[in-house]
């Protein structure tokens, strides 16, 4: 029994081989959030700057809290 005939490689088309680890590649490279893939938390500053943009804070408290997050990161 030969192992290699017509393009075929363990009964499989190489164009087969080929789409089969393209997917593969395409599943682990993909950038995206996948669920129950792990994320890094946003820090602080990030939850800041959400907050003034979704208007739970405004400018004034944003750069009090920016300032004393700096001070105390550093």
């Amino acid at each position: 029994m030969e192992m290699y005939h017509d393009n075929q490689i363990f009964g499989m088309h190489l164009l087969w081989w080929l789409a089969w680890t393209a997917l593969v590649f395409w599943i682990f490279a993909v950038p995206y959030n996948i669920p129950g893939q792990r994320m890094e938390k946003d820090g602080p500053l990030d939850v800041l700057k959400k907050r003034l943009a979704s208007g739970e804070i405004s400018d004034e408290e944003y750069k009090t809290k920016k300032e004393l997050l700096s001070t105390t990161i550093s």
